[in-house]
């Protein structure tokens, strides 16, 4: 089983591409917009202190940020997952290109990350896919990422957080607000991976999805693979913007808890259970059939 069949994404595909409407602001590195595979992608900048478009592709925030536009937004037929190509990716990168970016993953203090997700929901995202290892954590710092997500929940911008690779087990400033989608990693067989973090808040508000051996695009224009809750996320957020483009009319509330909920009973459980595009599909369009009638 590939996995888009896992997540039960294809069914959901099918529907259509998204809206340009429908915007998914990626707070990550920078994106080699130049890939052909991109090209037609609808891939507009947030105003920042970095670039949102790769000056050095070699770099680890340039592979990272390209990687995930590529899950979302790339040409259909594409080696990526290419999973709403027709919405608006908004690139408001936190992960500089630096020269040692090659031997570490992308990390951001929690102002940063702050100040991103407050510029994302200002330019009108509807969904921000975040993955990010926190650094040099404070308790002004931390205070300043809770008000923004705050900030998201009250504009109506869902978050979809990786839940990070540490193979843990506890939780987070941002995996424990009420307002996140925190995302686990599985394999393809929907077995949590070793190095996915886990816990209470994830297990009760969150879900899993793949991210073992995932194929997207990679900076030098050659299809690369990747793993981890990095990877997992996008199919998540580019579930969400789908059925954002399906039933536009719909508060986050309701696409959150369809996404979340959608035919599962309440869990206490430190594992999320496994995202089910065409069920959340199912269950919105009961609700809007019974609108209606």
């Amino acid at each position: 089983m590939n996995a888009l069949d896992l997540v039960r994404l294809p069914e959901l595909m099918k529907r259509g591409q998204g809206r340009p409407g429908i915007t998914i602001a990626l707070i990550d590195g920078p994106v080699a917009r130049d890939l052909p595979e991109l090209a037609a992608a609808n891939i507009r900048e947030i105003p920042g202190k970095l670039k949102g478009t790769c000056s050095r592709a070699d770099t680890i925030a340039c592979t990272h940020g390209t990687f995930v536009a590529g899950m979302l937004a790339a040409r259909r037929g594409s080696a990526a997952p290419a999973i709403c190509p027709g919405c608006t990716l908004l690139v408001r990168p936190i992960f500089a290109e630096t020269a040692n970016g090659n031997r570490e993953m992308p990390s951001a203090t929690p102002g940063e990350l702050a100040e991103a997700i407050v510029d994302s929901v200002s330019a009108g995202a509807k969904v921000i896919n975040l993955s990010a290892a926190l650094v040099q954590p404070s308790i002004q710092g931390e205070s300043d990422l809770q008000q923004a997500l705050d900030y998201a929940a009250q504009r109506g911008s869902i978050v979809v957080a990786a839940a990070g690779n540490q193979g843990s087990v506890g939780s987070s400033v941002i995996t424990r607000h009420s307002w996140v989608i925190p995302v686990a990693a599985c394999d393809l067989q929907g077995r949590p991976l070793g190095e996915s973090n886990l816990g209470s808040s994830i297990g009760r508000r969150g879900l899993m999805a793949p991210g073992e051996d995932v194929t997207s695009l990679g900076s030098d224009g050659k299809a690369r693979s990747f793993g981890g809750t990095s990877a997992a996320a996008p199919f998540v957020t580019g579930a969400i913007a789908l059925l954002w483009s399906e039933f536009p009319a719909s508060p986050a509330s309701s696409l959150k808890l369809a996404v979340t909920q959608a035919g599962r009973l309440p869990r206490s459980t430190v594992v999320p259970p496994l995202l089910d595009a065409w069920a959340a599909y199912q269950s919105m369009a009961r609700a809007a059939k019974s609108m209606c009638a």
